[in-house]
């Protein structure tokens, strides 16, 4: 049973639509114990309580602690790499009202992917404006929310003026490539070799110490405040919290972050969850230079402030996850040896591996799952990451005109029984695990006159599926055991097909919850744990439980490895196309 914090007694039965923006559960609250409004009341203004209830009660007392819980909900503010959004949860994990809006990705050279700091904030606070309101048609108190939870795309680096709270550059996105020729030079220093052991990650593209050293190297404004002592850096999360909590006008500023999005940096060592000398110093950076946030748990009722402005003003927020680690908590993946899948603008998929960190030998990260703090250990996770997935689909729609939305892909790729020999390594910005090819591009295979759309739509699905197989097989070398289902969720998963294909290329099970808004959730559970909707992991069991699908593998397994094989070999023969001479081209 759900922890008697959980539930507002009346439950809904109409529940938000996966994969459906702006949805809310219709009907507000309807018992008297569900929110002011609707609270039947006595001339003296008391609750109007029934008899046997009040029997039971000290006198003054309306409606025991356990009534007032039942009430209580949590925001999420879930910040990604194509939209922000804010979705209010109630203590079962069920979403009631909620708003996401687009923006502006910027790309001013090949390679490069940048996001305006600002244009990120002004769009969170006007997903929280309208969910908000939203929430309160529907005859919910905003004195309900209890807290409010942040999770945030990883790696994407922000840079601000420390003295204005104002940005000195835009955001440089996770999957940003031009810092190739820096990441070169790196990998070449005979120190390099040692710092997969002390922070998880292997020197790439990926994390955000690349990208904080070409700025620093490239935009004078950004050297400037470093040497000036006034440079402020910061992944997603850090940057949001600054600024909800007042930015440089706040009477003490709050710049934190948590371990899941540090681990993201290769500035934090994995077993401390402090930065490291040995790995600032690698990169050059001086840290009496440069503001660090301060690394805190992923759960804490006080490190992260609250929010200065707007409806929800004095609101604590609670929890901070990364989205991967927040999606690994949504499914509820609480032990070792469990595992999802997020198919996202990329797709990353996390192992739990327990309260020690696993180094990869075979091409994946160690990260931190989650650190919940309150005297409990860490938990740690192998990752393997995917640069393109719904990436590759909005690819398809956007530059090559293959439909207006999702679905049409889908559609697409379900008019063909197969790929006709087509197979579509999507490697946009390389290839990361367990291949971690930086020099390699997008390249189709197997294109013939009988090619059509649909092939290269099928295809397009598949490479998500095959570089999933090929993580899976990595965590099982690394762990020594065989992963038996696989939980999934994320823009991608709502396609049938491309999870029967997941199921048939891997031989495991695939499960998708009925509630797909898996990442928003882990950040909601994480500050619902510092704030008392949920006092322990155990009260989250029954949480988004209901209504899953599972896909069982319907393809023969000598069928499924060749196939695979096929793709491994797609991917050798895309290797080496970024070279030195065709550097006009990149």
């Amino acid at each position: 049973m759900v922890h008697s914090a959980n539930p507002i007694p009346a439950r809904v039965e109409n529940t938000v639509v996966p994969g459906v923006e702006d949805t809310v559960i219709p009907g507000g609250p309807k018992s008297s114990l569900d929110g002011p409004f609707m609270k039947p009341t006595t001339a003296d203004g008391l609750v109007n309580l029934s008899p046997h209830h009040e029997d039971h009660l000290p006198g003054g007392i309306l409606e025991t602690d356990e009534e007032r819980e039942r009430r209580w909900f949590v925001g999420s503010i879930d910040q990604g790499t194509t939209s922000s959004r804010f979705l209010i949860f109630n203590g079962e994990g069920d979403p009631v009202a909620s708003h996401q809006l687009e923006f502006e990705n910027l790309y001013p050279k090949s390679g490069w992917h940048e996001h305006d700091p600002l244009e990120l904030l002004r769009s969170v606070e006007e997903c929280i404006d309208e969910a908000v309101r939203k929430f309160v048609d529907l005859g919910y108190s905003i004195s309900d929310i209890r807290s409010i939870g942040i999770t945030n795309q990883r790696e994407t680096t922000v840079v601000w003026d420390s003295v204005t709270g104002e940005p000195l550059h835009n955001a440089i996105v996770w999957p940003d490539t031009r810092t190739q020729a820096l990441v070169r030079e790196l990998k070449s220093r005979e120190s390099s070799d040692s710092l997969l052991d002390l922070c998880g990650l292997p020197l790439s593209t990926y994390p955000s110490s690349v990208k904080l050293l070409w700025l620093l190297r490239n935009v004078d404004s950004v050297k400037q405040a470093y040497e000036e002592g006034r440079l402020a850096f910061g992944t997603v999360d850090s940057w949001l919290i600054y600024r909800l909590n007042g930015g440089a006008n706040a009477a003490k500023p709050v710049h934190v972050t948590d371990s899941t999005n540090a681990s993201r940096t290769m500035f934090m060592n994995l077993r401390t969850l402090q930065y490291d000398d040995k790995l600032l110093g690698f990169f050059g950076i001086d840290r009496t230079k440069v503001q660090l946030p301060k690394i805190v748990p992923s759960s804490d009722p006080e490190c992260f402030g609250k929010l200065a402005s707007g409806p929800l003003a004095g609101i604590p927020i609670a929890g901070c996850l990364g989205d991967q680690s927040s999606a690994l908590v949504g499914q509820c993946g609480f032990s070792p040896g469990q595992a999802k899948n997020t198919y996202g603008t990329g797709c990353f998929l996390l192992y739990n591996v327990g309260t020690e960190p696993v180094i990869s030998k075979y091409g994946l990260l160690a990260t931190v799952a989650y650190d919940f703090g309150r005297g409990r250990k860490p938990v740690y996770a192998l990752e393997g990451s995917i640069a393109v997935a719904g990436a590759g689909v909005k690819f398809l729609m956007n530059n090559l005109g293959f439909g207006t939305q999702s679905s049409d892909i889908t559609s697409l790729a379900e008019s063909v029984p197969d790929n006709g020999g087509v197979v579509f390594v999507t490697a946009f910005s390389g290839l990361f695990a367990p291949y971690w090819i930086d020099d390699a591009k997008g390249t189709l295979f197997g294109i013939t006159q009988h090619t059509t759309k649909a092939h290269i739509a099928r295809a397009t699905l598949e490479a998500t599926c095959y570089q999933t197989r090929a993580i899976l097989e990595a965590m099982e070398k690394d762990s020594n055991h065989k992963l038996e289902s696989l939980a999934v969720d994320g823009g991608l998963s709502n396609s049938d097909l491309c999870m029967q294909t997941q199921a048939d290329v891997c031989g495991i099970p695939v499960d998708r919850p009925r509630m797909r808004e898996t990442t928003a959730l882990g950040a909601a559970i994480a500050a619902g744990l510092a704030t008392g909707v949920w006092r322990e992991l155990d009260d989250l069991k029954e949480v988004n439980r209901n209504g899953r699908k599972v896909f069982l593998p319907q393809m023969d397994k000598a069928k499924a490895d060749r196939l695979f094989r096929k793709w491994e070999q797609a991917v050798e023969m895309s290797r080496g196309w970024v070279r030195e001479d065709n550097s006009d081209f990149e």
